[in-house]
């Protein structure tokens, strides 16, 4: 299995929990709370451990909260690299309402980073990588990051393999193709709607779409995230579509980051793009059936995978 990096500069403690009803203007009774280690690299990271690969996760910590995170990274049993963020890392908190099953999720923003920082932390991975490691930036890039920082990062981590997730002005800029590309580019249809300012209400259409950025040279591979439809992949090897039979959704939290646990996992064991593209989907449907932020069981994982399709445009 070749190595795998994740790289989350913006952490968060989450912290879930439910009330009966979620009303304002009065105090809300709410449930015991569960706290999990939170970010977009730290859950892929997550993942990929929960179903028996091995990820090692860079995490910038700060403060007493950096510090609770940390004690749950390790209680995890993560491979963490630890680095010292430039302040006291955030925390989010979901709360469910048990009424109606609505959920609310509040994110707190992170501390900035300076531009030395960041190059900082770029030579950490350079010297802690393998040439041909696969490195996932997924999630939110912190304050501080400009547009443009996922362009020095490739030029900087050269020859790994750069797995791409985020959202934003950094979505925003990467689809215009900055040189050099990462090697995945992974978006859901709301993203992917609003950069094209089209519907892509098809499968077709959204597939047409992660093909139009993948010429552009927006990323080697296009992945565009369809809900309850699926993803579709633009690659070398074609398009493709994949989706798992899942009725049960209990909670949405972490399916994203599940996915991108369970296609990195694939490829770093070897597989090639479209059966890494049916095992990330069948990650994500795992996910959804977990409460809170527990991300993919295995068993749920080792349940679905079976029923997960894999369909060539």
């Amino acid at each position: 299995m070749s190595q795998v990096l994740t790289v989350t500069l913006n952490p968060a403690l989450d912290v879930a929990t439910s009330a009966l009803n979620v009303t304002p203007g009065v105090k809300l009774r709410c449930t015991e709370p569960t706290v999990e280690p939170g970010g977009g690299g730290v859950n892929v990271a997550r993942a990929i451990t929960q179903l028996g690969g091995k990820a090692r996760a860079l995490v910038a910590l700060g403060g007493p909260t950096g510090a609770a995170l940390e004690r749950e990274l390790h209680a995890r049993h993560l491979d963490v690299l630890r680095i010292e963020g430039p302040g006291e890392t955030r925390q989010s908190f979901a709360v469910t309402d048990a009424t109606n099953g609505d959920q609310y999720r509040f994110v707190l923003p992170g501390p900035a980073w300076s531009t030395s920082q960041l190059d900082a932390m770029l030579d950490t991975i350079d010297t802690q990588c393998d040439p041909d490691a696969f490195v996932v930036l997924s999630g939110s890039m912190p304050p501080g990051a400009a547009p443009g920082f996922v362009t020095r990062a490739c030029i900087r981590l050269g020859t790994r393999r750069v797995i791409l997730d985020t959202s934003g002005e950094h979505l925003e800029h990467q689809a215009t193709a900055p040189q050099p590309a990462p090697y995945v580019l992974r978006m859901d249809s709301a993203e992917a709607k609003a950069l094209s300012g089209q519907g892509l209400e098809t499968r077709a259409e959204s597939a047409a779409y992660a093909e139009n950025l993948r010429k552009r040279g927006a990323a080697e591979i296009v992945i565009i995230a369809r809900g309850k439809d699926g993803s579709v992949m633009a690659g070398p090897d074609g398009l493709w579509h994949t989706s798992a039979a899942n009725d049960v959704v209990v909670s949405a939290i972490g399916a994203g980051d599940s996915f991108v646990g369970g296609f990195t996992m694939s490829l770093a064991q070897g597989h090639p793009a479209p059966e890494a593209l049916r095992r990330g989907a069948a990650a994500a449907a795992a996910a959804v059936m977990s409460p809170g932020t527990q991300l993919c069981l295995p068993e749920d994982y080792k349940l679905l995978l079976p029923r997960t399709t894999l369909t060539q445009f």
